[in-house]
């Protein structure tokens, strides 16, 4: 099964090939693909992770924090390529 991103940089639509062998998730995907350093982004949400109770923290986290670096939309397509018959 193939996957690829789609996703808006600083207004531009983009695409790009995505396998899980290269990224922990799309968010790091897409960020290798324009070039921006996430070490200081991900120890931040290691912090955030250890101290809230609820998951949606980490979720509006970094949200919010890729909206400030300029993504928008980003979504993971499946294309199933296996018909049934």
């Amino acid at each position: 099964m193939a996957r690829h991103i789609t996703y808006t940089f600083k207004g531009q639509q983009r695409q790009l090939a995505f396998s899980y062998d290269k990224f922990h998730d799309v968010y790091e995907a897409v960020a290798a693909a324009e070039g921006i350093d996430l070490q200081k982004f991900l120890q931040m949400e290691q912090q955030i992770a250890a101290t809230t109770k609820h998951k949606s923290a980490i979720k509006e986290f970094r949200l919010s924090e890729f909206k400030r670096m300029g993504f928008a939309n980003i979504y993971l397509h499946k294309d199933d390529t296996e018909q049934t018959p």
